[in-house]
C-alpha cells in the first residue's frame, strides 16, 4: 500500500510536469547554440518539448503500470474489460480499484454480462460503491441467483443492497427456505398463542412458518414481525370459530389449512410456504372460570337488593311504629279533654244535675 501511495505521487507530479511543459521554450533559451538561425531555434523548441512531454508521458504510464499493473494484468488474463486508464481514474475518483476488479472478475468467470453498454460495466460498479453499495455481495447475489434460475438483474440487486437489505442472504432464502417461530420468545417474551374456542377452553399453541424471499416484493414490503403478528391473529380467529377445543385437537392441520388459505404473505417480503403446528396444548376453562366469576357477582348483587329490601323493611316498620306512638299521644291528649269539656258545661250551666229524681 506504501509503494502504491509512492507510485501515484509520482503520477501526480508528471501530470504537474506535463502541464507546466508551456515554460519549456525559457529553460531551452538558455542551452540552445549560439549560432542556431530562428528556423533551427524553433525546430529546436519543438524538439525538445516533444521529448520532454514524451519522456512525461512514458513516466506517468511506467508509474500507472507500477502502481496498477498487477490488478489490470489480472483482469486482462479474466477477460474482465478494465483497462489500465479507468484504474488510474478510480484512484481519483476516491474508488478502491481492487473490489471493481475483484467483481469483475467474478462476474466474467460466472458467465455473466460485463459489456460496456447493457452488462455490468466497470462505470456501474464505480457508480454503486459511489452510492455507498456493497459490490462484491451483490454480484455474489447475483452469481447465486443465476445457479438457483432465479431472475435478478444487477439493477434490482444493487437497489435491494441500497435499501438497506441483505441481498446474498435474500437470495439464500429463496433458495433455501427459512423457518419462523410464531410467537418469536427472543422477541414477544411468550412461548405459546393463547385462544379460546366457542366452548370456554383454551389452547396453547406453537406454530412454525416456513418462508421464501419474493425478491419482487423485497424493496418496501413487509419483514418477519409482520408475518408473526399476522399468522398469530389467524390463528387466534380461526380457533376461537371452532364449536369445541376437541376439534382443533383432532384437526389441527384444519387451522394451519385455514391460515394458509388467507393469502398472509401479501405486501410482504416473503412467501408462505406452509404453517405448521409444532405443539398445542390445552390451557384453562376460561368459560367456567368466567361463569364462576359471573355467579358471584350475580351473588353479590341478590345480596346486596336483600339488604336493601330488609333495611327498607325496617325502615317501614319504624316509621309505623312512629306512627301507632303518634297516634297514643293523641288519644291520650283527647283523654285528656274529656274531663276539661265536662267542667266547661257544668260551669256554663249546659249541663244540669238533677237534685230531685223523680220517684218512679
Amino acid at each position: 500500500m506504501q509503494l502504491l501511495d509512492t507510485s501515484m505521487n509520482l503520477l501526480n507530479t508528471s501530470f504537474s510536469m506535463v502541464a507546466a511543459h508551456s515554460a519549456m521554450p525559457t529553460f531551452l533559451a538558455q542551452v540552445r547554440p549560439a549560432n542556431a538561425t530562428d528556423n533551427a531555434q524553433i525546430w529546436f523548441y519543438v524538439t525538445m518539448a516533444g521529448i520532454v512531454f514524451g519522456l512525461a508521458i512514458l513516466l506517468a504510464l511506467f508509474l500507472a503500470f507500477v502502481a496498477y499493473g498487477k490488478l489490470w494484468f489480472q483482469g486482462f488474463m479474466s477477460s474482465a474489460d478494465v483497462s489500465l486508464m479507468s484504474l488510474v481514474g478510480m484512484h481519483f475518483r476516491q474508488v478502491r480499484p481492487s473490489t471493481i476488479v475483484n467483481a469483475k472478475i467474478m462476474a466474467a468467470q460466472a458467465g455473466l454480462d460485463i459489456n460496456r453498454r447493457n452488462g455490468i460495466s466497470t462505470q456501474r460498479l464505480e457508480a454503486h460503491f459511489l452510492a455507498g453499495g456493497d459490490v462484491m455481495r451483490v454480484i455474489n447475489a447475483i452469481i447465486a441467483a443465476q445457479r438457483a434460475g432465479i431472475d435478478l438483474d444487477f439493477d434490482r440487486a444493487s437497489a435491494i443492497d441500497l435499501a438497506g437489505r441483505d441481498v446474498l442472504d435474500a437470495v439464500k432464502t429463496s433458495v433455501n427456505p427459512k423457518v419462523i417461530d410464531c410467537p418469536d420468545a427472543q422477541k414477544s417474551g411468550k412461548r405459546f398463542l393463547s385462544a379460546i374456542a366457542r366452548d370456554g377452553v383454551e389452547l396453547r399453541i406453537r406454530t412454525r412458518v416456513t418462508v421464501r424471499t419474493n425478491l419482487a416484493q423485497l424493496i418496501g414490503g413487509a419483514t418477519e414481525e409482520t408475518i408473526i403478528a399476522r399468522v398469530g391473529e389467524s390463528i387466534i380467529s380461526s380457533i376461537g370459530s371452532s364449536d369445541h377445543h376437541q376439534d382443533v385437537l383432532e384437526n389441527p392441520d384444519r387451522i394451519s389449512k385455514a391460515v394458509l388459505a388467507r393469502g398472509l404473505d401479501a405486501h410482504t417480503a416473503f412467501e408462505i410456504v406452509s404453517i405448521d403446528i409444532a405443539d398445542i396444548d390445552v390451557g384453562e376453562n376460561i368459560g367456567a372460570r368466567l361463569q364462576a366469576d359471573q355467579a358471584e357477582a350475580d351473588t353479590r348483587v341478590a345480596r346486596a337488593k336483600a339488604e336493601r329490601r330488609r333495611a327498607d323493611a325496617i325502615a317501614t316498620e319504624q316509621e309505623n311504629k312512629a306512627g301507632v306512638a303518634e297516634n297514643r299521644a293523641r288519644l291520650v291528649m283527647a283523654e285528656a279533654e274529656v274531663p276539661r269539656a265536662m267542667a266547661d258545661a257544668f260551669r256554663s250551666g249546659r249541663i244540669q244535675v238533677d237534685t230531685n229524681p223523680s220517684s218512679n
